[in-house]
């Protein structure tokens, strides 16, 4: 199971009843932080979960309404007597952004380790899942994620019985793990059957429709993405500033063949997204004009 909040759905400012966009994934004890502008803290109290055990925080770009919010949250974290180190993944620059930003956060009780994404796409491999970057087209280097959890295929005991494998050796071969045993040899591959459909996560913000979108969000069960414009007359300005439109939005999820759109990062001026939802539900009918807090527990498929 993997668990969605996206805990704030505002672009460029916050608002009284509209954090800027933020989203956390918690999956198998860890959690994800993607993007950490102001309000940040807020929109996880409200939600109820706590800044404490985020594992990882990845930054889209460096605008101020994607990392403002990042010295107090690494306050609050060491208010919470945090020792674990804290990971954070980002462009190019995130170690002097980050540095730049802890003169106001200088004295933590944990180490904070900065891996630079270097090239267009890039993956981070974890235990038990991946982190994908890949570059977007913004006005300044920005990249959208996806966190991707594969599912090995089922264990066939039948098989692993004729072959006279051990009982305590079995979950090792789950795991991966090649068995050296009495001058025999047992790969995973012996005794898994087909890989089986694993989730996936796409988080877009911040950009013009690329076709690396529509490659990298390909299947996804939940795709997140910016809506910054739903008034078809800011169309052009959209493309002035390095946005989307909600129709372009829906246009990828489309091409990308995803499950389910989440619209997000919405403008300060939209002051009613659903008004706008009916043109959207034409080009993509599972489309949801998300409000701050929605949440969703996304389950592997049975067999």
């Amino acid at each position: 199971m993997l668990d969605i909040c996206l805990l704030g759905t505002g672009g460029m400012m916050p608002l009284p009843h509209r954090w800027l966009t933020s989203m956390m994934a918690r999956y198998n004890g860890i959690s994800i932080l993607i993007d950490c502008g102001e309000g940040t803290q807020i929109a996880m109290k409200e939600k109820g979960w706590s800044p404490k055990p985020i594992d990882i925080i990845c930054f889209t770009h460096y605008h101020a309404d994607h990392i403002s919010g990042l010295p107090g949250m690494l306050l609050t974290m060491g208010n919470a007597e945090r020792t674990e180190p804290l990971l954070l993944i980002g462009p190019k620059g995130l170690t002097r952004v980050v540095s730049a930003l802890r003169v106001i956060a200088p004295e933590l009780p944990f180490e904070i380790n900065c891996m630079e994404i270097t090239e267009p796409e890039q993956t981070f491999s974890f235990s038990g899942f991946r982190i994908e970057a890949f570059r977007v087209n913004h006005n300044v280097i920005c990249y959208g994620y996806n966190i991707v959890i594969d599912r090995i295929g089922k264990f066939d005991v039948e098989r692993a019985m004729s072959l006279n494998i051990p009982r305590n050796y079995w979950n090792p071969l789950q795991k991966g793990e090649i068995i050296e045993l009495d001058g025999h040899t047992y790969t995973p591959d012996m005794v898994l059957g087909s890989p089986r459909k694993g989730l996936k996560v796409t988080y877009c913000t911040d950009t013009r429709p690329t076709d690396s979108i529509v490659k990298n969000a390909a299947q996804a069960d939940l795709f997140l993405c910016e809506g910054m414009y739903g008034e078809p007359e800011k169309a052009q300005k959209a493309k002035e500033y390095k946005h989307m439109t909600f129709y372009e939005a829906a246009q990828l999820a489309k091409s990308a063949g995803v499950r389910e759109l989440w619209l997000t990062h919405y403008s300060p001026s939209l002051i009613r997204p659903d008004d706008y939802m009916p043109e959207v539900w034409k080009l993509f009918p599972n489309a949801v004009a998300a409000r701050d807090g929605r949440s969703v527990e996304l389950m592997f498929e049975e067999e």
